[in-house]
């Protein structure tokens, strides 16, 4: 287990780190890497996993099929600008995908040494949960952050693997604000960062006005690279503790439409 670290350092830490030396898996949809406002990116890797309809196979990617991903990358690179980052692709042109497509893509992250998993994603299918339950653990055991989107339409709405609780689980917030984020009592998806009515990158080099818990993930996934690129032997459980310490109280003023009362 890392060290302990008072909340006044944790706090610099996330105002002042960059993120470097910390690598994040961006789960998604693949990246464009040439965006113009990806520029400056530090790009790991970009492979994909890919049905040959026989079997499952890791491939190196032919860029961002939907947009998804590299909306994602924009926002952790906004945010943590050196931070490295390694695309995955797991969602299609539809951005959706298969369970076992996913699993594929978070563990073969695991084994290339990421820190944090983006996976602004989630399944509500409860057949599937311990298929991600699998890799959730298992990222639990080696000391990897994950940070998993909610349900757009009710964040109560059970799906995974933001509803695990190792997970930094986030929903979208009402505010102009890029960097704060708030801590939401009594529920499973505890945290909150800006995700409505954000302009993203978007493929073939445009932008796009986006609202959704996918693009508040990525804000917490870039912040706690700040504050990990200052103490990178912070447990899951430490810096989820330390984040929940150090956030804004929830306000109905922020609430988004999938807040419902």
């Amino acid at each position: 287990m890392g060290p302990w670290i008072q909340l006044h350092e944790a706090e610099r830490a996330i105002a002042e780190g960059t993120g470097r030396g910390i690598r994040i898996a961006v789960i998604d949809s693949g990246l464009e890497p040439a965006h113009p406002m990806l520029a400056g990116l530090k790009v790991i890797e970009d492979i994909a996993v890919v049905d040959d309809g026989v079997k499952l196979e890791i491939v190196p990617s032919d860029g961002d099929v939907f947009g998804h991903g590299t909306a994602v990358s924009g926002i952790i690179k906004a945010l943590a600008p050196e931070a490295e980052i390694g695309s995955i692709r797991v969602l299609g042109r539809n951005n959706s995908s298969r369970t076992a497509i996913i699993q594929l893509g978070a563990q073969e992250a695991l084994s290339r040494g990421y820190q944090i998993l983006n996976c602004s994603f989630g399944c509500a299918v409860e057949a599937q949960v311990l298929a991600y339950k699998a890799w959730v653990d298992e990222a639990y055991l080696r000391g990897v952050h994950v940070v998993a989107a909610c349900n757009n339409d009710d964040f109560r709405t059970p799906e995974w693997p933001a509803f695990f609780p190792s997970v930094l689980a986030v929903n979208m917030a009402r505010t102009g604000d890029e960097s704060i984020f708030f801590y939401v009592r009594h529920t499973l998806v505890e945290f909150a960062a800006r995700g409505v009515d954000v302009n993203v990158a978007w493929r073939d080099g445009g932008k796009k006005l986006v609202t959704g818990s996918s693009f508040a993930a990525p804000r917490i996934s870039a912040l706690l690279a700040r504050l990990l690129s200052v103490y990178p032997d912070l447990s899951p459980l430490q810096a989820k503790s330390i984040l929940q310490a150090i956030a804004k109280p929830w306000v109905g003023e922020v609430a988004a439409e999938n807040v419902l009362d």
